[in-house]
């Protein structure tokens, strides 16, 4: 780490606020706390961490090999400096040959950083505006073929591995579409943000792309937000990657191993978070204004990808209105994330009223938008601190693989058969159909066959301690998703547990390792549609819709080999209408339970 005094200086500050705000209510966890930080102590943890010591969390070759090729991020700030001009002439570039949109095309860990920092931050003036494509829903994909000029369009295809279904069909649709307007130049358009040694490096070098950004390969997806992945992207849309990059390495600093974990802010974070999971309250609500609510989605991610395995983990809630404290379970700790400027009255005294109901809630207020930099590097440290207190190894993702190879093969059953493999019907009505396997089928229908019985039945297998996980494989509008929440706030009031909302495919790199590895207490709405207007992907024999779907149905196929409880439903071609009837049985379905409690009562 730098010596300068200044930076010296501002990492402890850093080290002063980050310790007060995020454990200043832990309440009657505070033992437990505690215990985990004098762990810490004894098994000299912070420094091993910088020593990158892969027995911290797992011993055996497999485990090793994953966790000492995964630790490039406790360095890549520092690192990343020394590429902070190179980054602004690049950009320059880019700008000054007229290029007014860019587009990063990924998935999961490769594209969620720079979601985070566009959504954040915004159009720059003189600089493209910034748009992140992680959906095969053909109307995403359409909608933003139809936002960009594609001749004036700069496509970064940002994939570690470049094995990844989804960047490399992105990359054919949209290669073609260039072509069309400026024939063989269309690979000036182009960029490969990805390891060193990946198929995508030599196929862009083939192709002669305008610049492969060869990305430090010891770093996992999840933990890639300050390297290339996130910086190139914020570069292209004029970001201040230098501040940024200052305020993640006070960050590092303040986690330095030096430090003592009762003032390392990344340790004591970890550890609270270790404490209070271990504790029973591993439901992780993330609180933010609407202008970080992109942070969340990443926070989401990390913890979900990185904890939840071996039937262990926390689960993150993102984006799950307030509530007074009633409508919760004692599974829960809340976090609440919010730059300085902002006050919201309303959000703080429905925290406040949650904190005298006993709940924990942890505050964390940051200077500006530029502390992301600090809070990607906090999160990925505590992280790591609460992996080892859950007994799990952060670094790999045993339970992602699966989905991604039964879409293949599917995939592969499609261009064989011109069909995909059809689910077994639980129930048809107007248009909607509900789908599960056998053994949910029976199951579900032992309370009633029409859809109304097929959806109390299955929401009353909601306990306490459970979450209720919604994964719609539909585009992410504004209308459908007020529909959505309105449906997770009503099942989170009725039952009392945590709602999430995981759009596919994303969910698959995200949350699906949790939802898979995890702890068997998911109950889970998989959510599809009919794709009126479907779009051919160039030299496959099927379509986006097509790879959608079988993204859905793998997935759902994971989830049922773990006999994890779960059904899907097709809204048929009006989604809008078929969510709102969705909404409309879950209400009465809770209405319907209200009702038979109340009569039990009496």
């Amino acid at each position: 780490m730098s010596s300068d005094l200044s930076v010296q200086a501002i990492a402890e500050e850093v080290v002063r606020d980050m310790v007060e705000r995020h454990t200043a209510a832990l309440g009657k966890y505070e033992s437990g706390f505690g215990d985990c930080l004098q762990r810490l102590d004894q098994e000299n943890f912070s420094a091993r961490l910088w020593q990158k010591d892969p027995a911290l969390w797992k011993s055996g070759p497999d485990h090793e090999t994953i966790i000492a090729h995964s630790l490039g991020w406790l360095t890549v700030a520092e690192t990343m400096q020394s590429h902070i001009a190179e980054l602004s002439a690049f950009a320059d570039e880019i700008r000054n040959a007229g290029f007014e949109f860019a587009v990063v095309l990924g998935l999961g860990g490769s594209s969620l950083g720079a979601e985070v920092l566009s959504r954040t931050f915004g159009k720059q003036d003189g600089y493209p505006q910034l748009y992140v494509l992680d959906s095969t829903v053909p109307t995403a994909v359409r909608h933003l073929e139809q936002k960009i000029t594609m001749g004036n369009t700069l496509f970064a295809v940002s994939s570690k591995s470049s094995t990844t279904t989804e960047p490399q069909m992105f990359q054919r649709f949209f290669h073609d579409r260039v072509k069309r307007v400026k024939g063989d130049a269309a690979s000036e358009n182009f960029i490969a943000i990805t390891d060193p040694e990946s198929p995508l490096t030599k196929e862009a070098a083939h192709s002669h792309f305008r610049r492969v950004w060869p990305n430090l390969p010891d770093i996992g997806g999840r933990y890639s937000a300050l390297s290339y992945f996130g910086l190139v992207p914020f570069a292209l849309m004029g970001g201040d990657v230098k501040t940024l990059l200052d305020r993640a390495a006070q960050a590092a600093q303040a986690c330095g191993s030096p430090v003592e974990n009762k003032d390392n802010p990344g340790a004591r974070l970890g550890a609270a978070l270790g404490a209070l999971a271990n504790a029973g309250r591993n439901k992780l609500t993330l609180v933010t204004p609407a202008s970080l609510s992109s942070l969340a989605l990443w926070i989401e991610q990390l913890i979900a990808e990185s904890l939840g395995k071996e039937g262990k983990g926390i689960v993150p809630v993102a984006g799950e209105p307030l509530g007074p404290p009633e409508v919760y379970g004692d599974d829960r700790v809340f976090v609440y994330l919010h730059t300085a400027p902002e006050t919201n009255g309303d959000i703080a005294a429905k925290l406040s009223a949650l904190e005298a109901a006993g709940h924990p809630v942890l505050r964390h207020i940051l200077r500006g938008p530029l502390d992301l930099g600090q809070e990607f590097f906090l999160w990925e440290f505590a992280t790591a601190i609460a992996g080892a207190l859950l007994g799990v190894d952060p670094f790999d993702q045993p339970d992602v693989q699966e989905s991604k190879d039964n879409t293949k093969r599917l995939l592969a059953e499609y261009a064989q058969n011109s069909a995909l493999p059809q689910q077994k019907l639980i129930v048809a009505e107007e248009s909607l159909r509900v789908f599960g396997d056998p053994e949910t089928c029976d199951t579900l229908r032992r309370g009633g066959s029409s859809l109304q019985a097929i959806v109390n039945a299955h929401l009353s297998r909601l306990h306490p301690g459970d979450y209720f996980a919604i994964t719609p494989y539909i585009e992410a509008l504004s209308n459908y998703d007020s529909l959505l929440q309105q449906i997770r706030e009503t099942v989170r009031d009725a039952k009392k547990v945590a709602t999430t909302i995981g759009y596919g495919p994303r969910c698959l790199h995200s949350t699906g390792q949790l939802h898979k590895g995890g702890p068997d207490s998911g109950v889970f709405l998989q959510i599809t549609s009919e794709d009126i207007n479907d779009i051919e992907v160039p030299g496959e024999k099927f379509s986006f819709g097509v790879l959608k779907q079988a993204q859905a149905l793998g997935d759902f196929e994971a989830l049922s080999k773990r006999h994890r409880r779960v059904v899907r439903i097709d809204l048929g071609r009006d989604v809008e209408k078929g969510l709102r009837r969705v909404l409309s049985l879950v209400k009465e379905a809770v209405s319907q339970s209200n009702a038979a409690v109340a009569g039990v009562q009496k």
